[in-house]
């Protein structure tokens, strides 16, 4: 990973004047979240969460409603004081930032784009996208400029003089992004923006937001309490249960070794077939041989790279009856897949 953008370390969150107690008493006794609510009347929002996002990475937040994912995003541009842990943010202390310079990092360098944008129903979306920077003293002309380049960015140029009534859901949805690139932070924090949208406009947004990350290089914190959203959206994905984080990794990750059962239930319906790579199920050359025999190699074998997909692996494997040579480094067989150790990959089940 780069270097870090955004990092939490050992944060707590309990709600309730016996806040202390209860994080003691989960340290020592254990408690779950029911227990803690049961015996001090406090809500275990966050369980000492932990994580780090690298430059232009977006990193995903997942789980149920209540997991705790949007309050421990909110910890980020310190709208919730955390109970215990710290958070930094290019590499400083956020909780110990004074009123104004922490008025700075939320104006310039951390946006937030929420589900519902909250856009100001009689000023026009130029305005809307205007509006922090107004707040800061910037004056009309400038104001105006930036919204715009903010419009074209988000595909929407031409619409500023309209009104948010007159907009879509989702050209709704792009304002609130607008909105938050105005400003040109560095950081974005983005509160499952989507969720709310019918399912294709949803896709389209969320390959547009793709596009735009790979352009901007935004670094991005992205709620969402959809597994295949997180897949689509994440360069790594932190999991969420009762205010804690039970596992972080790339979607490969995730899917083809769960933490535990909670995870193994969210990925069980999920299809393997672009996410998990060769390099995951390939039998070692030699290993391969060991069990099998030499093989062949004057015969045409399919070749697959070690990053190839599952996908790419059945597509080589329909059309040939011999295994697929996964080589790196120019010609060098690093590993087999057979058809029975395919088979297998995309069942999830481990090898022979």
């Amino acid at each position: 990973m780069s270097e870090a953008v955004v990092e939490i370390d050992g944060v707590w969150k309990v709600f309730g004047e016996r806040a202390k107690d209860a994080m003691d008493a989960i340290r020592t006794r254990g408690l779950s979240k029911a227990d803690v609510l049961d015996e001090f009347g406090a809500v275990v929002g966050v369980k000492d969460a932990s994580f780090r996002v690298g430059e232009g990475e977006i990193f995903c937040l997942m789980g149920l409603s209540g997991s705790g994912k949007s309050t421990l995003v909110r910890h980020i541009n310190r709208l919730i004081e955390p109970s215990a842990g710290t958070i930094r943010v290019l590499g400083d202390d956020i909780g110990k930032m004074k009123p104004d310079a922490l008025r700075a990092v939320r104006g310039t360098k951390i946006g937030m784009v929420f589900q519902n944008m909250a856009l100001l129903p009689h000023r026009s979306v130029r305005d809307n996208i205007g509006f922090a920077l107004e707040l800061r003293g910037m004056d009309a002309y400038h104001r105006s400029k930036l919204a715009d380049q903010a419009l074209e960015t988000v595909s929407l140029h031409g619409y500023g003089d309209r009104l948010p009534s007159e907009l879509s859901g989702g050209m709704q949805q792009r304002v609130g992004l607008a909105r938050a690139l105005a400003a040109d932070p560095e950081i974005l924090l983005m509160d499952e923006p989507f969720s709310a949208l019918d399912p294709l406009i949803r896709r389209n947004l969320q390959d547009e937001f793709l596009g735009l990350s790979a352009n901007l290089k935004k670094t991005t914190v992205f709620i969402t309490h959809d597994l295949d959203e997180a897949i689509r959206m994440g360069d790594h994905i932190g999991i969420m249960k009762d205010g804690e984080i039970v596992q972080i990794g790339t979607a490969e990750d995730i899917v083809t070794a769960p933490a535990d059962d909670y995870v193994a239930d969210f990925v069980a319906g999920i299809s393997r077939l672009k996410l998990v790579s060769a390099a995951k199920i390939m039998v070692p050359l030699d290993k391969y041989q060991s069990k099998r025999g030499p093989l062949d190699m004057s015969q045409d074998h399919p070749v697959a790279r070690p990053e190839d997909d599952l996908d790419t692996l059945v597509g080589l494997s329909t059309h040939s009856e011999l295994p697929v040579l996964i080589k790196a480094d120019g010609d060098t067989i690093v590993g087999v897949v057979d058809k029975n150790t395919l088979l297998r990959g995309l069942q999830g089940s481990a090898e022979e």
